[in-house]
């Protein structure tokens, strides 16, 4: 054991997360404006999409909530929010622009709810705390990108919302290696526990079909 580990296991960190029986998956902004590598803002995240797409596809065959978010501006408000003064480049996800779309690559559904966000966390100023409560969710397993701003921003509002969380390492992603995995270990010993897809398609698959 590294005394890095030794210091977060002496303060009582990383320890794991109970899992319950009606979990819902969480794609986090796997829009274009992310996956489409034509545009500055994305990187490649066709493997992390796939993999994602596999828990969706299972998650919906057992009637678990599946559920998307964008980030999505109006342009009025490009002038007045803060981040977009740090973060200059996502000011091109306007409304109804091609950026702002969910890549169908994810396999997303007509029935799947999107989620239209301002900001990094899914759950700050939109109604997801409320869907999920509403589905009976005890469990929330998150993906999308990217893992050190929005996954991560996600990850924490949903464990101070009150819901166990998941989070499949092969099905986040991010511009760079370094702040996907210093994130990564950071929720890992602090808000979630990060496993991969696989894992968590063996318990979505012994789990019974929600009846809702």
């Amino acid at each position: 054991m590294t005394q890095q580990e030794e210091t977060y296991q002496a303060a009582g960190f990383g320890q794991p997360v109970p899992r319950g029986t009606r979990p819902a998956v969480l794609v986090v902004d796997f829009t274009y404006g992310f996956t489409d590598t034509a545009y500055p803002t994305a990187a490649d995240m066709s493997a992390q999409m796939a993999a994602t797409r596999r828990l969706t596809d299972l998650a919906r065959a057992k009637g678990f909530p599946v559920i998307y978010t964008t980030i999505a501006y109006h342009p009025g408000e490009i002038a007045l929010l803060p981040w977009l003064r740090k973060a200059a480049g996502m000011a091109a996800l306007l409304e109804g622009s091609r950026l702002v779309e969910i890549d169908a690559a994810t396999g997303i559904q007509p029935q799947d709810p999107v989620i239209t966000k301002k900001g990094a966390s899914a759950f700050h100023g939109t109604a997801l705390a409320g869907l999920l409560t509403g589905a009976g969710v005890d469990t929330l397993v998150v993906t999308g990108a990217t893992t050190s701003g929005c996954v991560r921003a996600s990850v924490v509002d949903a464990v101070q919302s009150g819901f166990n969380v998941l989070v499949p390492a092969d099905c986040c992603a991010d511009r760079a290696a370094a702040p996907h995995d210093a994130n990564l270990y950071d929720m890992g010993q602090k808000y979630a526990d990060v496993t991969d897809a696989a894992d968590i398609e063996s318990w979505l698959t012994g789990l019974a079909p929600s009846g809702r």
